[in-house]
């Protein structure tokens, strides 16, 4: 069984390699997708622990609050990737709440843990984050805006699951004669 204390030591300084390197503006969106089966070693859907979800949310919510993000929490295949967050979040942006309440079996464990954490939860279909972190190959790339950066960390696993971090960018539009910064 994965160190809990090791796998939240080691999700601070994937963090901590972030905000060192990214500076987000208050209340973007911050997408998670997560297996926590990956993160224990097993196949992704197969094994989820919500004792895991847990020591990842906690670490997340805590950079969430230091950088004034909301997080966004994907779910799994079985509610068709649908998103996890704060009812104020979906508002903001406009995004419309659909009727499902993620479990372990059907959404996964880190969004069935999220949903029972935040204030006011909804669950939306989609959404264009400004960033994200991928923990176990989940996919968040469907729910990033259109041009998404990979964002190098010191961290490559969180317990035996990859990561992947991105930002997001506006498009570079306009040819040899387009500006993109200003004087």
């Amino acid at each position: 069984m994965t160190n809990l204390n090791d796998l939240q030591k080691t999700l601070s300084q994937l963090l901590s390699d972030v905000e060192q390197q990214v500076t987000f503006r208050k209340q973007q969106l911050f997408v998670v997708g997560c297996s926590t089966s990956e993160v224990i070693g097993e196949k992704i859907g197969t094994s989820g622990t919500l004792e895991v979800a847990q020591v990842i949310y906690d670490e997340l919510k805590n950079f969430a609050a230091r950088n004034e993000l909301y997080l966004v929490f994907q779910g799994c295949e079985h509610i068709n990737r649908a998103l996890t967050m704060e009812a104020a979040a979906a508002e903001k942006y406009h995004l419309e709440p659909v009727h499902v309440v993620p479990v372990n079996t059907a959404g996964g464990s880190m969004s069935a843990y999220a949903y029972t954490q935040l204030e006011n939860p909804v669950v939306v279909e989609s959404v264009q984050a400004h960033a994200g972190l991928d923990i176990g190959q989940t996919l968040i790339g469907m729910h990033l805006k259109v041009v998404a950066v990979p964002i190098r960390t010191s961290i490559k696993m969180l317990g035996q699951a990859v990561v992947t971090v991105a930002i997001t960018r506006p498009k570079l539009i306009g040819g040899v004669r387009a500006k993109y910064e200003t004087n």
